[in-house]
């Protein structure tokens, strides 16, 4: 462990998470926004459902860890929603199941700590035209109806946990143009498909009354003192404090 010690922010899911880094993706946007702010910190399994998140979740969220996250975002639901296929094989997960493991997944973190923070994110939707053309021999058995199925029940669950949820489903498809620009594959996201997600994940942060905001523009900046190292300001007498310089894309996010 490198110090200082910020506060953690960890993603845990399945390849919508593990790809996030990839494309222009959600989780490399929030490690941008949030350098020297949190450590944006990737838990993300391909291909996983909610019962293989069950099987390692004491081993990535250990209770007796001498730091706990301040956030864990939490996907879980695309794989879930895949139709049973006839074998027994496969990655589907029945919904009053699924909403029970995520119901247990949320139980445990919030066990961790009185002040750690969770956001769900529901399934996105697909592009059924798409992954027949790309991963047809690999993915059969995705629908969007499906995936829809699963976010919307998702959200009902969060509103009893008292957990924050994105409706990613309902979300990516408010663009004319969703279908044509969201998706590398049909299932997982473009650079365009990620702005969404950081725009919600963004929205309820900011919106979120918590005691601690950790929205990025509310977190203090590392090492954000002045410093006669920094670059020399037009008056000829002070410097420019480079800390806290934010560069248009940044700000972009909060426009």
């Amino acid at each position: 462990m490198v110090g200082p010690m910020r506060p953690q922010i960890v993603l845990f899911g399945s390849s919508i998470v593990q790809f996030s880094f990839d494309n222009g993706g959600w989780g490399a946007i929030l490690a941008a926004l949030y350098a020297r702010k949190a450590d944006i910190v990737l838990r993300g399994y391909s291909g996983w459902n909610s019962r293989q998140a069950l099987d390692v979740l004491d081993e990535v969220f250990p209770k007796d860890a001498p730091v706990q996250p301040s956030l864990v975002i939490v996907y879980f639901g695309g794989n879930d929603s895949v139709h049973p296929h006839p074998s027994g094989l496969g990655p589907h997960v029945p919904l009053q199941e699924y909403l029970e493991n995520m119901r247990k997944i949320a139980n445990h973190l919030k066990s961790l700590s009185d002040h750690i923070r969770i956001i769900f994110l529901t399934s996105p939707p697909i592009n059924e035209e798409q992954l027949r053309k790309k991963l047809s021999a690999t993915q059969s058995g995705r629908t969007n109806e499906s995936c829809g199925e699963y976010a919307d029940a998702l959200m009902e669950l969060s509103e009893e946990l008292n957990v924050k949820a994105i409706n990613l489903w309902s979300a990516i498809q408010t663009r004319d143009d969703w279908l044509d620009v969201s998706f590398t594959d049909g299932v997982h996201l473009s650079a365009e498909g990620s702005k969404v997600v950081v725009k919600e994940i963004l929205r309820v942060l900011r919106e979120a009354d918590w005691k601690t905001s950790l929205h990025w523009m509310s977190m203090p900046t590392e090492y954000a003192e002045d410093s006669p190292y920094y670059p020399p300001a037009p008056d000829g007498r002070t410097t420019i404090n480079v800390s806290y310089c934010v560069s248009r894309r940044s700000l972009q996010w909060d426009l």
